[in-house]
């Protein structure tokens, strides 16, 4: 890290990691941030007083994310998997890009990481978890879609969501599934399944983000064929077949390294 950040930003900093990460060690911070331990410890005891973490042994982690129930649940399952994705997809973005979130579990890991990583991103998003969640970032312009709220993806949808997305030209869509196959991304949620189609439809490049377990199977509703996504994000290889299918779509399959996992 290129000098020693002032108090203030540091502490914005370290915000920014927790929300990226289920916890945060006191050892790993102050390597970071070239302090002593003593001095992370005097940051985390002081944000914790203002209650924006809780203390742990030898680090801190973040507080309950305020989301419906059902989706709080997915959040919460497949922690390394989703972080390893939300690792993976940082590098396809860079600092002031334009960019369309759509509203699910492994999004908001995207968005978290995002907001640790990069800055001066402008994002339109349907979620109400991506949002908050990019919210620690200063530097990050949000926009959040009108519509009627969804309780099963905890965002938007409709015809006032969909006209407004399509107001935008976004450079990047990072979107999800329920499922993906050789024909392409679908999901349970007919709202869903028409987000994703307006971003798709305006958006540069596409970005799907999914974990291993939705690979070769199809849900309610497809979403849009393999050739028009620019790349799958994954935490595991698929299978040949669908290998395959996504060289022939020529989408770029990036899958987490092992060690990010």
């Amino acid at each position: 890290m290129a000098g020693i950040l002032r108090k203030g930003d540091r502490q914005q900093a370290i915000l920014a990691e927790l929300h990226a990460s289920p916890s945060i060690r006191i050892s790993e911070l102050a390597q970071r941030f070239d302090v002593v331990t003593e001095t992370i410890r005097r940051d985390l005891d002081e944000l914790g007083r203002q209650g924006l973490l809780s203390r742990t042994y030898g680090g801190a982690a973040g507080p309950p994310l305020d989301l419906e129930p059902s989706l709080d649940d997915r959040y919460r399952t497949k922690v390394d998997q989703r972080s390893a994705i939300a690792r993976t997809v940082t590098p396809l973005l860079r600092d002031g890009d334009t960019l369309m979130i759509d509203a699910g579990a492994t999004t908001i890991y995207v968005a978290r990481r995002l907001a640790a990583e990069l800055k001066g991103l402008t994002v339109i998003t349907t979620s109400f978890g991506v949002a908050s969640a990019l919210a620690v970032n200063p530097t990050i312009r949000v926009i959040v879609c009108p519509g009627d709220f969804d309780v099963r993806d905890g965002g938007v949808g409709g015809p006032d969501t969909l006209a407004y997305l399509r107001r935008f030209n976004p450079a990047h869509a990072i979107i999800g599934a329920s499922k993906v196959d050789v024909n392409g991304p679908s999901d349970e949620n007919s709202i869903s399944a028409w987000n994703k189609r307006a971003m798709i439809e305006r958006a540069g490049s596409v970005i799907l983000v999914v974990d291993h377990s939705k690979f070769g199977q199809e849900a309610l509703e497809h979403v849009c064929a393999l050739d028009e996504l620019d790349y799958l994000v994954t935490d595991a290889r698929p299978s040949a077949t669908l290998v395959s299918a996504l060289e022939n779509a020529d989408v770029e399959l990036r899958v987490a390294k092992a060690q990010d996992t």
